[in-house]
This record gives C-alpha cells, structure tokens and sequence, in this order.
C-alpha cells in the first residue's frame, strides 16, 4: 500500500489514467471557444444550476459553519488518513465485505476484471463514478469481452455517443436535448422514430431502455463508486438523483465498488454534515432524492458479495504535499465548475482529464506529477484568472486560487531548473519587470515613454501585435489593450504647476456651499414635518 507519508516517495498515477489530455489547455481552450453551440449549453446550464445553488443556500442561517465543520473533519482525514483507512478494512470486512487495495489504474482494473470474468458476467450495469472513468474500466472490461452499461442518464448519453463527461455532476452538460434525440435515435434500439426532443420524452425511452436491463440482473454483477465511505461503520453512501444508482446496489447478488481513499469519513455521525453541504452544493436541493446507504453483506436482502477496491493512483502523490494536499478534500459537487468563468466559456474537454474546471486544475497535475514543462498538464495551473469565486461556494472550503499559484511556482522553478536560471524568455521578460518596477525613476521614464510611442498605432486601442515579438503578443492576441493616458506622476507634476492650493480651495469651498444647501433642506424638511 502507498498511503500516508511513507519512507519511500509515492508513485503517481498510471500513465494509462484519463487524467492528461493529448494537448495543452490553451491549444485544447481555443478550440472549444470556437464552439458556439456549446458555450450557449454551457451558460445555459452552469447559470441553472447557479441559481438553484444560491437560493438553497440562503435558506441555511449557519451555512458558513456548516463549511468550517466540513473543512475540520476533511483535514482531520488528511492527518489520519492511514490508520482511517485500516479502520474501515476491519469494519467492511467483519460487515461480510472483502477490500481490496489497489495502486493504480492497472491494478484496479485487473481486480474487477477478475471479479468479474470469475462470475461470468458479459454485461454489468454500473452506477455514475468519477473514479472509474478515472481509470477507464469501461475500456478496460470491454477489452475483456465484458459490456459495461451506464445507468445514469447522462453517463448514458455519453455512452451512446462515444463521447466523454464535461462535467463532474452533469457528465452530458455540453450536449443540448436536440443533439441527445439524435444521439438516441442513431443508438438505442427500438426507440420510436418519431420521438420528439421533449425532455419527458427523451428521459421515458431511456427508462423502458434501461429497466429491461435491471429486470434481467439475477446472477449479475454492478459496479458503482461511493461519495463516502465510513470508517466506524463499514458503510458506503452514495447519493442521486434518479434513482438508477439504488437499482444497481440492490438488485444485482454482486457489487463491487471503486473508491478513491479520500472518500473517507472517520464517523457515521460526520454524514450528517456532508449530507447537507453535497446537495445545495451540486443540484441546489435541500436533499438528494436518493440517498443509499449499505453496509457489507445481508443475507436475503440486497447483493450477496461486496467487493470494496480502495484506489490510491497517485492519491498518496498529492498527500505529500502540504501545501496541494487539500485539493483531496473535493466531495465532487461541482460548485467551482458552475462559477469559475473559464469552465463556462471552454467546458470540460479543454482540460483533457476526468477532472475539469479549477478543482481539475490542481488535482490532475498533482496525480500524475509533471516532470517535462511540455507535460499537457503542465498547463492546468494557468487555465484560471485567479478571481476567487471557486474558493467562495467550495462547501469544504478548498482554497483553489492559492494552490494553483503554489502550483504555478512549483512549474517555475522545475523550468529554471531544467532550462538554467532566467534562460526562459518568460524568466527574462519576468526579471526586467521585476527591476524596473522596484525602480521609480525608470517606472516613470518607461510610462512617460509609452505614451507617444503608442500614438503611432492605429485605433483607439493597441490590437493584434505582430507574432515576431517576444511576449507581447500572447498579451494581444485575445484582447485590446487601451493606448497608454497621461501617468498619474505627470497628471499630478501638471496639478502642481497649475496651482493645486487653489483648486484645492475651491473644492473645499464647493464641499462648504453644499453643506449648507443640505442644512437648509433638512430644515425645511423639519418644518414641513
């Protein structure tokens, strides 16, 4: 096992893990940008969701403590997380579960593969988890001869497309319901041909699909993941809204269930904080519709073996971290993805991992470790503007903004090493500013400077600056820049010679009239009273 702060220095993920994207976010960004489809789903749906967030919160009177509280006990399972661990071994496996521990992407997926093939399912319905698409254990089973069906909506339409999830709560938010009719009517069989893009419509073919699976599940096997795991306990909880998930961890007589380590929670008492946070958080409800709890094995009641595969996969990588460390706190609500104005504009793609927008930012880079500044996610630190709303509505209060700028330093100083120190062309660029603005006399000069040199330029503002530049054109390239004013130095040297005492006179004596036009109606106001 790879846990806590072992002697030996923590693998990272597989290199097989969907967590690196085949480009860099900018390349990746730039495309999806010119997708106007998609940015209008995009909005349309991350402003829903928005909306619906913040009315369920405002009903909460102690909702900042409610996140203080699911802060301490995430940190306390950062300090503990070893010995949580084992805690929750000993209680699955006396509830009547086996665990079984898994490094990385690999070995998961040989474990439920040989869970699998060794009861001779061909089909396993499996309940939406991040973890799994993590790893990819579709691909992996159906390398096998074993067909994975999705029982989630979304992951469904997903499925049929060929596609990939966008989003960690609403896997298909960047597909409209015109383009999921298509999608069904090229994919499901036995759907009627005439079916309209009526949500009810669409939602009432994917059900008839899917209950004939559910209906035909004697001897089967599920898989689904787990939004907590309870140490004291033994008990997994998974939270819905469609109820598919609480078909899939009832009916079937196996279940196997893939969890990252950080989904532990020391007590069963601590749910009572998550379980307010999660839903207002994500779908802004005031409780998910569905919400399974089970705890190992029952006989006659539910599925009769339960597998338990705690996944590591560079988990223990970003534990090591002090200052990273925090990004494993993340209970996959999905708030910071709804508000970060980055996600809305690209979607999830761009971010080329299972784990997009700003909690993907930090998490991804820190699972799979970045050792080549040309590594994709090399990139991910930067696809944000740093304003802070992510941090603001994260339930257990991750503060994203400083890790990636920890990140970004990080990124910095492995390219210095690599590359020798200030050899870069952003290191060089980055010195001289660093010089001239610790120097008034040559700040001024270099304003001062600017201002006639700009005149020289077209326009009201300065455009598109020529590519054989250095630098400068990466800041032009997708913005105008105003033409240099008169710098406030100036303004002021001119204020003076002017005559500032006068209009500063003047203006006192205006402040003066006004106060005594003000005295005056409030009296009037007195005796009109």
């Amino acid at each position: 096992m790879a846990l806590g702060m072992p002697t030996v220095r923590p693998q990272h993920a597989s290199p097989s893990s969907n967590l690196r994207g085949e480009h860099g976010f900018p390349t990746a960004a730039r495309e999806a940008l010119s997708d106007d489809v998609l940015r209008a789903n995009l909005r349309h749906a991350t402003g829903t969701i928005q909306a619906k967030r913040a009315s369920a919160v405002r009903e909460m009177r102690d909702w900042q403590k409610l996140r203080d509280a699911g802060s301490a006990l995430k940190w306390h399972v950062t300090d503990h997380l070893p010995e949580l661990l084992e805690q929750l071994e000993t209680t699955v496996t006396a509830a009547g579960g086996t665990v079984h521990w898994a490094r990385d992407a690999e070995e998961a997926g040989d474990i439920v593969t040989r869970l699998t093939l060794e009861r001779g399912a061909r089909d396993v319905l499996k309940v939406k988890s991040m973890a799994t698409q993590e790893i990819g254990l579709n691909e992996t089973l159906a390398h096998a001869g074993v067909r994975v069906i999705e029982s989630d909506l979304a992951e469904l339409i997903v499925q049929l497309a060929g596609d990939t999830p966008s989003h960690i709560l609403v896997p298909a938010i960047h597909r409209n319901r015109a383009q999921i009719r298509e999608i069904f009517l090229a994919s499901m069989p036995d759907i009627e041909p005439d079916i309209t893009d009526d949500p009810a419509a669409l939602a009432g073919a994917a059900r008839r699909f899917l209950r004939e699976r559910f209906l035909d599940m004697e001897d089967s096997v599920a898989i689904s993941g787990a939004n907590f795991a309870v140490a004291d306990t033994g008990t997994l909880v998974v939270v819905e809204s469609e109820g598919n998930g609480r078909m899939c961890l009832t009916l079937p007589r196996t279940l196997i269930s893939v969890v990252g380590i950080e989904k532990i929670v020391p007590s069963f008492q601590d749910l009572e904080v998550f379980l307010q946070l999660l839903p207002r958080s994500s779908t802004g409800e005031r409780m998910n519709p569905y919400t399974t709890l089970f705890t190992g094995v029952t006989e006659g009641d539910g599925p009769q073996e339960f597998h338990l595969v705690l996944l590591d996969n560079g988990r223990s990588a970003v534990l090591e971290d002090p200052e990273g460390r925090s990004a494993l706190h993340c209970i996959r609500c999905s708030a910071c993805l709804n508000v970060c104005p980055v996600y809305q504009r690209t979607g999830g793609h761009a971010y080329g991992s299972t784990y997009p927008g700003p909690i993907g930012a930090i998490l991804s880079p820190q699972m799979t470790g970045v050792s080549d500044p040309d590594d994709p996610n090399a990139t991910l630190p930067y696809a944000s503007s740093l304003c802070g709303a992510c941090y603001d509505v994260c339930p257990v209060k991750i503060d994203i903004p400083s890790i990636l700028v920890h990140l970004r330093a990080k990124e910095v100083d492995q390219r210095r090493e690599q590359r020798g120190q200030f050899r870069g062309t952003w290191d060089v660029a980055m010195k001289g500013a660093s010089r001239l603005m610790s120097s008034p006399r040559a700040y001024d000069a270099a304003v001062r400077s600017a201002g006639p040199l700009s005149t020289v330029l077209p326009g009201a503002n300065i455009g598109k600056l020529p590519g054989v530049l250095p630098l400068v054109p990466g800041w032009t390239d997708h913005r105008d820049l105003p033409h240099p004013q008169q710098s406030f130095r100036s303004w002021w040297a001119q204020r003076e010679k002017q005559g500032g005492a006068p209009a500063a006179a003047e203006a006192a004596s205006e402040q003066d009239t006004t106060g005594d036009e003000q005295s005056a109606a409030r009296t009037e106001g007195r005796d009109e009273a």
